[in-house]
């Protein structure tokens, strides 16, 4: 239930905290007191469309927030789930469910849970197609109850063994299309033949062979320096020192270190001439790595960044075409399963058929019943049960949608094309009526439902309200004096000019004062005639 609304800078709102409790809850007041943006506040925290026009005069943001006792619920920290909208002048909305942020949609569908409005603008789950089975089916009881249980679980064992089927490649086309196409890859791999660090080699010859000539001219000049100078001096420079080495030990020892110079020079001579002949390179070995070179970067780009990353994917799609070669015996146990669930599927779905039709029938005239108190006697609901031969659907093989006839020679439409307001209101009433016991949503709010009606009706409404109060926390505006005085708490809404400015404000009616409203609106004025009719109403309720 609701146990607090803010509302803050909507239309006159400037700043309103409403405190509300189980049971019916009546809000009533003057025409232009804020009556309705107290709804269309509610449909804004349920997700439901905002105009910037709505932010009050001078504001810059409209907040709406509610405190929702749920004990009972997953989704609720100590009972509490609090949720908040803030809608700024330049269209930003921030949405947060027990302080986290969420999309509009998100606030949408989980607020859908929790509160159906159903007034002027929005009939939520009695317009959704997708909520007639679950109506029709929470009728239905335990008739169903226990065979849609046993279906979901097979439904869940079908979805999940046609998953894995084609995971598994059980369609033989996309079985042989995969095999292919994974031999192609192996084969493509393999032919290549490639080595572990070739790339690098590759690259390297290849830079040498773009740079042969200027290799081969660098070369010859430092083999013609070395050769003709460099060897012939330091030989000279030897026999010199030879001459002194006797003398002193420093001479010995720089002697000694020439001649291991001379040594390596002849040495790196010889490494010299040997480069000079392996920077010729013919035009068919150059056109040979290139190829090679680009063959990689071509596998590369299919397989791996690396030559070792494509000879470990060729390792893993062996191993995925060997486990697809021997998958058939496995499929073919799958395939068996499926069938078998096939069959036990159209089996219950049959049975849940046959109860639908049934409860339908009976749904559809009881509906109908409390459409006649609700002086819609040319009002006829009816239920149409699809059964769908060529599918699986998750509670079934059912289409359930409603339909209705709302005068005598029209044509019968689907409930979500007829124009909502006053008489959408009663038709939900009429169905929730119905289904109160059954229905698990906490908070119903009805909005002009009193709309055309008096007398014998209104007191139907009065009644069914106060019925369907009992499951229920129920927010009722109304202009009816019978459903004010079934109320178990009372609200009245009114504006007042403050500071130059008009603004709305709410009040939990005493008891005295519950009987004083009822009167006012029974007639517009209060006089000893309407407190004793007010008296007699509020006397019937309390019996």
């Amino acid at each position: 239930m609701i146990s607090t609304l803010h509302i803050k800078n909507i239309g006159i709102i400037e700043d309103l905290n409403i405190d509300l409790n189980k049971g019916l809850n009546v809000l009533t007041g003057e025409t232009g007191a804020g009556k309705t943006l107290i709804i269309d506040s509610l449909e804004i925290i349920s997700g439901g469309r905002f105009s910037k026009d709505m932010i009050r005069r001078g504001a810059s943001n409209s907040f709406v927030e509610i405190c929702m006792y749920v004990p009972e619920s997953e989704k609720a920290e100590d009972g509490n789930i609090i949720v908040s909208r803030e809608i700024t002048s330049s269209g930003k909305n921030m949405c947060k469910i027990n302080g986290r942020m969420v999309t509009v949609n998100e606030l949408r569908e989980f607020m859908k849970e929790f509160i159906e409005i159903h007034g002027q603008n929005d009939n939520q789950n009695l317009l959704d197609s997708k909520k007639h089975l679950s109506y029709l089916d929470s009728y239905s009881g335990e008739k169903i109850a226990s065979l849609k249980e046993e279906y979901i679980n097979y439904y869940s064992e079908y979805k999940n063994i046609l998953k894995e089927l084609k995971d598994n490649l059980g369609d033989e086309k996309e079985k042989q299309r995969k095999i292919d196409l994974l031999q192609y890859q192996i084969n493509e791999i393999e032919e290549a033949d490639l080595k572990l660090n070739e790339e690098d080699e590759l690259e390297e010859q290849r830079r040498v062979m773009q740079n042969s000539e200027k290799i081969s001219d660098s070369l010859n000049t430092a083999n013609n320096l070395i050769e003709e100078n460099g060897i012939d001096n330091i030989s000279m420079a030897i026999r010199a020192l030879e001459k002194i080495e006797t003398i002193d030990k420093k001479y010995e020892e720089a002697s000694s270190s020439l001649k291991n110079i001379y040594y390596e020079l002849q040495e790196i001579a010889r490494d010299i001439s040997s480069y000079k002949d392996d920077t010729y390179f013919d035009e068919e070995e150059r056109n040979n790595v290139e190829e090679r070179v680009d063959l990689i970067h071509s596998l590369k780009r299919k397989y791996g960044n690396t030559i070792e990353e494509i000879l470990q994917y060729k390792d893993e799609i062996k191993e995925e075409l060997e486990k697809i070669e021997n998958l058939e015996e496995y499929n073919m146990k799958l395939r068996k399963r499926r069938d078998e669930l096939t069959e036990k599927l159209n089996l219950l779905a049959k049975k849940m058929h046959e109860i639908r039709i049934t409860s339908s029938n009976k749904l559809v005239s009881d509906i109908n019943k409390e459409l006649e108190d609700l002086e819609m006697k040319n009002a006829k609901i009816n239920i149409k049960v699809d059964y769908v031969e060529d599918d699986f659907f998750k509670e079934g093989k059912d289409i359930v949608k409603f339909y209705i006839i709302t005068n005598v020679g029209e044509d019968e439409k689907e409930l979500s094309k007829i124009a909502s307001g006053g008489e959408m209101s009663r038709i939900m009433l009429a169905i929730k009526k119905v289904l109160a016991e059954f229905d698990n949503t906490d908070v119903l709010i009805f909005d002009e439902i009193d709309t055309g009606i008096s007398g014998k009706a209104a007191n139907s409404v009065a009644n069914k309200l106060k019925a369907i109060s009992k499951k229920h926390q129920v927010l009722c505006i109304s202009h009816l004096p019978n459903i004010a005085a079934m109320a178990d708490y009372n609200y009245f809404i009114s504006k007042n000019i403050i500071e130059d400015r008009t603004k709305t404000q709410i009040k939990l009616l005493k008891e005295t004062e519950v009987i004083e409203e009822i009167a006012r609106i029974s007639s517009g004025e209060v006089n000893e005639v309407t407190l004793k009719y007010a008296r007699e109403l509020r006397n019937k309720k309390a019996s």
